[in-house]
């Protein structure tokens, strides 16, 4: 959509921002494991901060040219979650900027943590009022805190501040545990998800593999158990995505599909992390096949995107993604 000349984008385009900066991260931890070229994560966080700046920027037009669709967006019962990736997409920028300028990495750490839990701690406060429609419950609500906290400590970590990030670790480990048994409740006992919001359950993949990467940043020392356990659960979560692949895939390929793209890459992340605490058990294999696989999924959704883009096939369908055209009822 446009408003005079300036597109408005939905704050689910913040997910491009973490699906490549989440590859950033693997190829910066390939190129400290393997010798990969370090010129490939440097130009892919490059490539992050320059989304991050665009989408920011248009999101924050949005707010002052289109107040009203905004504040439509922040009611609606789903779409409203996408929000709080500002804030974790800023936060990633922050990492990538650390080897850099380490004065601006904590000053936009700090605001996109401050922007993360204040809209966590609004959303979560609204969904604890309860009458809240089953079909409303999709995997967007691990975005406010769980996503959040995750990625707050794994940059928290990097920035030099573990024993913080080992409090906002747990934050995000405990809110993932409660959010997916509801979640999961209501997959198996609920009607089935509609086609346009079929694409975010590729943000089901992502809490035990990011969470994984962010106890390795916050507690490299720790014993590895818990650490292979999640990303155990996250190979799960990847293979029962691929088995339902047709079924999601009846919804064109879209910007929305970039749901699955920060789950992959910290799937990815985490096995090469493990290699360079000094696992040499099966995380050698993983390791290698997972970054390829990784490598694959985002090529294949960045290209899907471009295309969507410059072929221009239809306004809502080029522009705005599956999750935000479902119709799934009024506000709450």
């Amino acid at each position: 959509m446009r408003i005079s000349n300036i597109p408005i984008v939905p704050a689910s385009f913040f997910g491009m921002v973490l699906g490549i900066a989440g590859l950033g991260g693997a190829w910066r931890a390939a190129h400290l494991a393997w010798g990969l070229p370090a010129l490939v994560g440097e130009s892919l966080m490059l490539a992050a901060g320059l989304v991050w700046l665009a989408v920011t920027t248009l999101y924050g037009l949005k707010w002052l040219v289109a107040r009203e669709l905004a504040l439509t967006e922040a009611a609606h019962p789903v779409q409203c979650c996408f929000i709080g990736l500002a804030g974790v997409a800023t936060i990633l920028v922050a990492g990538g900027v650390i080897p850099y300028v380490y004065g601006v990495a904590l000053a936009l750490y700090v605001v996109g943590a401050a922007f993360t839990a204040g809209f966590a701690v609004w959303r979560t406060g609204g969904l604890w009022m309860g009458e809240r429609d089953p079909s409303h419950t999709t995997p967007v609500l691990y975005l406010p805190t769980v996503a959040g906290s995750f990625v707050a400590a794994t940059v928290g970590a990097a920035l030099g501040f573990p024993d913080l990030g080992q409090y906002v670790f747990g934050a995000g480990f405990f809110g993932w545990l409660a959010i997916e048994s509801v979640l999961l409740h209501r997959l198996l006992t609920a009607p089935g998800m509609a086609n346009a919001l079929r694409p975010t359950l590729g943000i089901q993949l992502a809490p035990p593999v990011v969470g994984a990467v962010s106890l390795i940043a916050v507690a490299p020392q720790a014993p590895l158990l818990l650490a292979h356990g999640m990303i155990g659960y996250g190979i799960l979560q990847a293979v029962i995505l691929l088995r339902l692949l047709p079924w999601i895939l009846r919804e064109p390929l879209a910007p929305s599909y970039w749901a699955f793209t920060f789950g992959v890459t910290a799937l990815a992340a985490a096995p090469i992390r493990l290699l360079m605490l000094g696992d040499e058990g099966i995380a050698r294999t993983l390791a290698p096949a997972l970054f390829v696989f990784a490598n694959v999924v985002v090529l294949i959704v960045a290209a899907g995107t471009l295309y969507r883009f410059f072929a221009g096939a239809g306004h809502a369908s080029a522009a705005t993604p599956a999750s935000d055209r479902a119709r799934v009822g009024p506000p709450n």
